[in-house]
């Protein structure tokens, strides 16, 4: 029954699962070419419309990508973020079923300048703690983190192993700190040369760059993050409401 079924699928749709399930299983790995549309076209005796629309398809689905003049290519899959809730980077990977990860470049107490003493809630000078980590799904660097503590809680958070425990679990699990809700603001950005090095990618490259300001009870600031995501390794999406119209 599932051979007549797959067969009964237009031929473009079972060359798009056929070649999507070699992918899959490594025969084109990441970075490969994929034969050309007249070699698939020979091999699967279809038409060059039918062999273009598998690969846009493939293209829609995230598995490879078009280069003008040089072939189809197997491209890193993209993984695809909800953001509906506050969460915090291991837990949106392990929910998508992603090994994290995470390496700490460096700490570091410093004066806060006006940006991140506007998100805390302190005056400009007041020392802070920066705390700046790599953190990787299933050993890929996906985004460069730079996180923002008041001093007091900082001065507890960087006494834990920051390569192996989540802040967001040290401050709720071991502090007793509940986050609550968070602000966030998303925008598009190039990486300069320090993001690009630690991610490794062509400085200039798209980056998803977030800010997050975490807040506790009775509205307290507690964390302020600068995240960097690699832009062609995630996509972030949602699902909004309708407001509802004025006078109805």
């Amino acid at each position: 029954m599932r051979s007549g079924s797959a067969n009964s699928l237009p031929l473009y749709a079972r060359l798009e699962s056929t070649l999507a399930a070699a992918i899959a299983a490594g025969e084109f790995p990441v970075g490969s070419r994929l034969p050309t549309e007249t070699e698939l076209g020979t091999q699967f005796r279809a038409s060059r419309t039918t062999v273009r629309k598998a690969i846009e398809n493939l293209v829609a689905r995230g598995l490879v990508e078009i280069r003008r003049g040089t072939g189809t290519f197997v491209i890193q899959p993209r993984i695809t973020q909800e953001l509906t809730e506050l969460t915090g980077f291991v837990e949106d990977m392990e929910a998508l079923g992603h090994t994290a990860s995470a390496k700490l470049l460096d700490r570091m107490i410093l004066a806060a300048e006006a940006d991140v003493a506007e998100q805390l809630a302190v005056a400009p000078g007041t020392p802070v703690m920066r705390i700046r980590r790599l953190r990787l799904a299933n050993g890929v660097a996906m985004s460069l983190d730079e996180t923002y503590l008041p001093r007091d809680i900082g001065d507890r958070i960087v006494t834990h192993d920051l390569d192996t425990e989540p802040i967001f679990s040290l401050l709720e699990q071991r502090y007793g700190i509940p986050l609550v809700e968070a602000d966030y603001r998303l925008e598009a950005a190039l990486a300069d040369h320090e993001v690009a090095g630690a991610l490794t990618v062509p400085a200039g490259s798209p980056v998803f760059l977030i800010e997050r300001t975490s807040y506790s009870t009775a509205g307290r600031p507690v964390d302020y993050e600068k995240l960097h995501y690699r832009g062609d390794l995630i996509r972030f999406t949602t699902r909004l409401a309708r407001r509802k119209p004025a006078g109805s």
